[in-house]
């Protein structure tokens, strides 16, 4: 008896002793393997249907889950509530439209240009369940781009939702369809109309049938700075992939989605919509993000995750306060470009908002998710992850605009901790689908014989760490990333320093050129808080304590607003553009005056004596 006590003893020692160690020298093993599982449960999944054939695609899945709660509420838009029977047959309505005109076959390309709203869904689901594939138009774009687009991904059709008709020209080849007629184009044919007659019986499942995964069922077009928009391509694969983030996070058919980011945004329909559909849950879908909306939204239709994008959290942040911010039930926030200074004011204001930031571009093989919650992170990665997974972070040369290259050619590793060039290796497992209508395009994203001849990787043009915890960093796009008095200078960590000062609302940095100096020197573009006002001296103050020299703005821009993209990013090719002639931007602007110890007006003498050469800089 005693001998049997005394193993019972040594094996309960032995486990506390376990699991003390694996606290302390693993503290995140088991979230690890638990979201692992889920990882490799979901791809085993994606993996029958490539050998039986049989893909079971979000199509699908929607009528699936049709089928199995008719009567649930799956979109709810401006108060209004649509059940998933709803949706289902109203794309039905739409799909028939088309099928009875006979316009239309399985493999032909749409475009779709529509703000957010039930019948964006409606149109591409119905235009799924005949087996074309859809390009989503960014509702910025401009009709010098609109034929750009359709060259890109060969549409000859276009529908186009409440607002948009005045965009439409019209050519020989293109047949448009409207909602609503609003345009003098008597060619325009309405939707509407025919919608209202044609019958929601389902269209033959043979037409929304896929048999590869490697399929195009979406090209969604990403937006540079410059330039025309590029159609990625998107498959089965990507679609199905991305709708598991809800579910590989935690969440579950009792949750309610709230979406505010733009429905032509991968994140919006993809992660949201998609995700939505794979846990049989409710998604709230707004016309347009609202700061002052949000929470009442929330509390109203009792949303337990949103999603985010760019600066969408700072704008929350940014609002007055105001009694019981803590009174929702919101517990998860989905998305990415949350920075560390918002993270940390988000969960003081609105309590602790499990925030769950991913990483992945719209074209991109590569996906990291921050399934721990740890502030700063847009991933995490392990010893079973990059096996499962092939990336890199190589040296990268920011004054030569490349990767580093050793004596034999190869790319060179960065150590742990260090900032890299992130690439993601091109294979069966993880392939890079390019973008529609040009080959050299998709040649760009690629580079070849990286650490051995033959290989190939995904360019992400992303700069980022991991440190010594397997936790991935973002550190700057590569372009976003400026050179001064020979050192790198990262955007980002100025903008984070910029954003602890006071009366700063928000900051964007980037580099400008002064003639007769090397590389750019920093400068920042600002917008001061309502109740508060600009100080040359304590800002001078605080870059002088937490930036290095080479750092520091040497120049400030005063602005009311911040120009964005459509997805929530800062935009600074114009900002770049227009430099710190004091002469050509009416804005006020400040100067890194070290004589006066504070950031001075930029006056045009002072600006004289700057391209001069007789200021210290």
């Amino acid at each position: 008896m005693f001998f049997s006590l005394g193993w019972v003893t040594a094996l309960v020692a032995g486990i506390f002793a376990l699991h003390v160690v694996q606290k302390l020298c693993f503290p995140y093993f088991w979230k690890d393997v638990f979201y692992l599982v889920k990882v490799i449960r979901y791809g085993a999944r994606l993996e029958i249907f490539k050998m039986t054939s049989k893909v079971v695609t979000i199509i699908d899945r929607f009528v699936q889950q049709a089928e199995r709660i008719p009567t649930k509420p799956f979109l709810i838009y401006e108060g209004v509530t649509y059940t998933y029977q709803d949706i289902n047959e109203r794309s039905n309505k739409l799909a028939n439209v088309f099928l009875e005109q006979g316009m239309l076959k399985k493999g032909d390309s749409v475009a779709l240009l529509m703000n957010n709203e039930p019948d964006f869904i409606c149109v591409w689901f119905g235009l799924i369940k005949l087996g074309c594939a859809v390009a989503f138009l960014n509702t910025n774009i401009k009709s010098r781009s609109l034929l750009h687009c359709f060259n890109c991904c060969g549409a000859k059709t276009l529908v186009v939702g409440a607002g948009y008709n005045g965009l439409i020209f019209l050519e020989d080849n293109i047949s448009v369809w409207a909602m609503k007629n609003e345009s003098s184009h008597t060619e325009v044919q309405t939707l509407l109309d025919k919608m209202d007659k044609a019958s929601d019986k389902p269209t033959p499942p043979a037409l929304r049938a896929a048999t590869s995964l490697k399929a195009a069922t979406l090209y969604i077009f990403t937006s540079g700075t410059t330039g025309l928009p590029k159609a990625a391509v998107i498959t089965h694969l990507q679609s199905l992939k991305a709708a598991a983030g809800f579910w590989a996070y935690g969440g579950s058919e009792d949750d309610v989605v709230y979406i505010p980011l733009p429905l032509y945004h991968s994140a919006a329909s993809l992660i949201g919509v998609g995700g939505t559909i794979e846990m049989g849950a409710t998604c709230v879908l707004k016309k347009k993000f609202s700061a002052s909306q949000f929470w009442n939204d929330c509390r109203k239709y009792d949303v337990t995750i949103f999603q985010y994008i760019g600066e969408l959290c700072r704008y929350l942040c940014n609002q007055p306060k105001a009694e019981g911010e803590k009174k929702h039930k919101v517990h998860m926030g989905v998305g990415n470009g949350l920075r560390q200074d918002v993270w940390r004011e988000f969960h003081r204001r609105f309590g602790e908002i499990r925030m769950c930031e991913l990483y992945g571009s719209t074209e991109g093989n590569l996906c990291f998710m921050n399934h721990i919650g740890k502030i700063g992170a847009v991933g995490r990665s392990n010893f079973f992850y990059k096996l499962l997974f092939k990336y890199d972070l190589v040296r990268y040369d920011m004054v030569r605009d490349e990767p580093v290259r050793n004596s034999q050619g190869f790319c060179q590793h960065v150590n742990k901790g260090e900032t890299g060039l992130l690439l993601s290796k091109i294979g069966a497992s993880s392939p890079f689908f390019g973008y529609a209508g040009s080959k050299q395009l998709t040649e760009k994203k690629l580079m070849r014989n990286v650490f051995v001849k033959g290989d190939v990787y995904f360019n992400t043009g992303d700069l980022m760490a991991e440190d010594a915890e397997d936790f991935i960093c973002f550190k700057d796009r590569v372009g976003d990333t400026f050179r001064w008095k020979g050192e790198n200078v990262a955007t980002t960590e100025v903008t984070e320093v910029l954003g602890l000062v006071d009366f700063i609302q928000e900051a964007n940095v980037y580099g400008v050129e002064i003639p007769g100096n090397e590389g750019r020197a920093g400068m920042a573009a600002i917008i001061v808080r309502p109740e508060c006002e600009f100080s040359g001296k304590k800002l001078f103050d605080h870059v002088l304590n937490d930036l290095p020299g080479y750092a520091r703005p040497l120049f400030i821009r005063l602005q009311e607003s911040m120009e964005m993209t459509g997805t929530f990013k800062q935009q600074k090719f114009n900002l770049v553009e227009s430099g710190f002639n004091p002469s050509t931007i009416c804005s006020p602007l400040y100067f890194l005056d070290f004589s006066e110890k504070s950031y001075v007006p930029l006056t045009n003498t002072l600006y004289g004596s700057i391209l001069a050469g007789e200021r210290k800089l």
